[in-house]
């Protein structure tokens, strides 16, 4: 009757189909997929995450009431939401890179040698922010050259900020009459120049300067007028607000020059001389911790191989209520491995067993390697380094890459310390197996590290990520999906008659169901009622 007729027709429908359509539908299927694969892949190696589960999570999940649940609690959670957020906050705290180059004399050659661009807008944009905290003052307005240099910090383009430092420079070169005479009641007046802008040669030796050697020469300049003006202002601060913000803007600058004149130095091998520069800046400055000149000290030290004077900037650095760094935890885990790295042997101490020297150098690698477990790829050079940022993310890949561009070189110096490191820096992970639920000597591993080491490396840079991400199930899904099309469409133009037979066979299993309910509602139902049914 007409109903059978109804259901039989789809199966004349598939008698009539050739292999050829059969090769299209499978090979398009596997094209489909196999582009989607692609975009998921590319997707997930940019961002971290799966496009479909990211659109299923933001889209889908509020049309099938995710929104209620939470907005319902949301007066309940609000106080732990604004604690978790601050947590993640401090968690992700960006700090300024203690060793961070000179852009003119070696980021910009990097640049013109490469054609790349080794920092993010992101990071340049935070050293501006810096050096607006530090450099400028509220009663810049007054002072025509610190005026235009308020501008300079907050301008974009390279080349105009270099033509207001010169800028600035120019208009103190000016002669200015100062109204006291040197003589009472006479009408001989005294004329002196303006202070010279130390933030104008700041500005310049950062970027203008080409070479090391011509930074220092402009940081000598910048280094006379600012210790003139951190005098003048020293005896002024207790006269009001004014002159207290003024004399701290003038400290910062004088800190910052004579870094960077001790980086200098050093740079240019004159390492004992800077060693004595930053010691002397430290014993200057005792509270200005914010610049972690111990960090730089700790590097030259290593560069003299002064161990025992190392080992004495740990003893007050390295302490539990001071915050941590990987240089701190490093360079312990390197004194303490050197003790042992020259006749360490895996094979002996697997059959003697570990030592009780062997075994605090291998608990100090742990501890280093919790708190940042990118470091030993770049240390054994499983891992390409590049410059690193003006910016670190501490416990990141960024900070990773800061620490070894300039501690490679002194542990390969120690024999046997990266073969130790080598052989013992994996068992970390067995300690802490789920990082970021618990920690072992340090808080759990921070959850926003990778995101914020994307904006601060650039992008030809394969971020390192940890704990390592498995794929997620929509590209397994999808990978096995195009490969299990694409084999379909290959048997099926190689063996088309075969295939043909197994598809015919497979869709006939696939509606035999259909077919069985089908016959059994057609037995139960009126004739009259089911061709109705069947018309509708």
């Amino acid at each position: 009757d007409f109903s059978t007729e109804n259901l039989a027709s789809p199966f004349m429908f598939l008698n009539t189909l050739t292999p050829k359509f059969y090769v299209a539908l499978t090979g398009t299927s596997s094209l489909i997929s196999g582009l989607i694969l692609i975009f998921e892949w590319w997707y997930f190696r940019k961002y971290g995450t799966s496009f479909i589960e990211q659109v299923s999570v933001s889209h889908l999940r509020p049309l099938l009431g995710g929104v209620d649940n939470n907005s319902s609690n949301n007066s309940n959670s609000s106080n732990g939401d604004s604690d978790s957020n601050r947590q993640s906050v401090s968690e992700c705290k960006v700090w300024r890179n203690p060793l961070n180059l000179f852009r003119g004399a070696e980021y910009n050659r990097y640049t013109w040698v490469t054609g790349r661009e080794p920092l993010t807008y992101y990071d340049m944009n935070l050293s501006a922010q810096d050096h607006q905290t530090f450099f400028t003052c509220d009663s810049d307005h007054l002072r025509p050259a610190d005026a235009i240099m308020q501008k300079a910090w907050r301008e974009r383009n390279p080349q105009a900020r270099i033509s207001a430092a010169h800028e600035a420079l120019e208009i103190n070169e000016i002669r200015s009459r100062v109204e006291v005479p040197l003589i009472a009641s006479s009408t001989i007046w005294e004329i002196k120049l303006l202070p010279k802008c130390a933030t104008a040669y700041i500005l310049l030796a950062e970027e203008e300067a080409t070479t090391i050697a011509e930074a220092e020469k402009l940081f000598k300049q910048a280094l006379k007028a600012g210790d003139g003006c951190y005098r003048r202002s020293q005896q002024l601060q207790h006269h009001g607000s004014q002159y207290e913000a003024q004399h701290r803007r003038d400290t910062n600058v004088l800190v910052y020059i004579k870094r960077r004149l001790a980086m200098c130095a050093r740079r240019l091998g004159r390492t004992r001389e800077a060693v004595k520069m930053m010691r002397d800046l430290m014993k200057e400055f005792p509270l200005l911790s914010m610049f972690n000149i111990h960090e730089n000290l700790l590097e030259a030290l290593l560069e003299l191989q002064a161990y025992a004077d190392v080992q004495a900037v740990l003893a007050k650095y390295d302490d539990i209520s001071l915050p941590k760094s990987a240089t701190i935890c490093y360079t312990a885990a390197l004194l303490k491995a050197r003790a042992v790295s020259d006749k360490f042997s895996p094979e002996a101490a697997s059959r003697r067993g570990l030592s009780t020297a062997e075994m605090n150098a291998v608990e100090a690698i742990h501890r280093a390697v919790e708190f940042n477990p990118h470091v030993p790829k770049y240390l054994l050079e499983m891992k390409s380094l590049i410059l690193p940022p003006e910016h670190i993310l501490k416990r990141g890949d960024s900070e990773a890459i800061a620490y070894a561009f300039f501690h490679l070189a002194h542990w390969k110096r120690v024999e046997g310390a990266l073969n130790l490191l080598h052989c013992t820096w994996e068992g970390t992970f067995r300690m802490i197996p789920y990082p970021l639920e618990k920690g072992h000597l340090f808080y759990p591993y921070p959850i926003c590290t990778e995101t914020a080491d994307r904006e601060l490396l650039p992008s030809f840079h394969e971020v390192s990520v940890y704990p390592k991400k498995e794929l997620p199930f929509f590209i397994l899904f999808t990978a096995g999906l195009c490969s299990f099309t694409a084999m379909l469409a290959l048997l099926t133009h190689q063996f088309p008659e075969l295939m043909g037979v197994f598809a015919k066979a497979f869709l006939s299993t696939l509606f035999a169901p259909l077919n069985f309910v089908m016959e059994k509602v057609e037995s139960i139902l009126p004739s009259s009622l089911w061709h109705q049914l069947t018309r509708i």
